[in-house]
């Protein structure tokens, strides 16, 4: 089965791609979601604690994400930490849902930062959803209701979108120029034929031993 990362920078709008991939029948895996599952992780939220004290918990004593974010938005060194916290554990959970998957062609893991993280040796290919970052900010402001200056100090965290769109093997264009479901539907298309192509070969490989 090929693994498939879907990458893009904040507010590029690869949530709503993913789950267009969702919508054809394939597993997807939210690398983001992940992430903030673990900060209830009785052992990561104790090695959090450590690293960042006890003032980022709630009065429930749950990891206040706000006040994390505040910290390692502003601090990269901190950001780092967190990263070496949490992106083993995501990979593992990864792995672990992966190898449950069967009877699909391809799976997608979804994640905003798969190239800073490491995520993409996971990977056999990547899908990038491009987006110019005036209309990315416009967006996040938007939805997250917050101003302009807090979304460029998450941005500085996360590649360029040229950069990613030079790494992935696919590109996804989402600046209102093009409309997104045809280019998901060329790029499954694409996906599925390499999968039948892999198999195939596979095949052949024991037809010959």
């Amino acid at each position: 089965m090929l693994k498939i990362g879907l990458t893009g920078n904040i507010g590029s709008g690869k949530t709503m791609i993913s789950g267009i991939f969702a919508t054809l029948g394939l597993p997807v895996y939210k690398a983001d979601e992940a992430s903030r599952k673990f900060l209830y992780d009785p052992v990561v939220k104790n090695e959090i604690l450590k690293q960042f004290g006890y003032g980022i918990l709630t009065n429930d004593r749950e990891i206040n994400r706000r006040s994390l974010a505040t910290i390692v938005f502003t601090d990269p060194p901190a950001l780092q930490v967190l990263n070496s916290i949490l992106h083993p554990q995501v990979i593992l959970d990864f792995r672990n849902w992966a190898a449950q998957q069967a009877g699909k062609p391809y799976l997608i893991m979804e994640a905003a930062i798969i190239f800073e993280s490491g995520y993409n040796a996971e990977c056999d290919f990547i899908i990038h959803v491009s987006c110019p970052k005036e209309i990315a900010i416009d967006r996040v402001i938007k939805r997250d209701r917050i101003d302009g200056s807090s979304v460029l100090q998450r941005m500085q965290f996360q590649l360029e979108d040229e950069e990613k769109t030079r790494l992935a093997h696919f590109v996804i264009r989402n600046d209102g120029t093009e409309l997104v479901i045809p280019q998901v539907l060329s790029i499954h298309q694409q996906l599925l034929k390499i999968c039948t192509q892999r198999n195939d070969d596979v095949a052949t490989g024991a037809a010959d031993a």
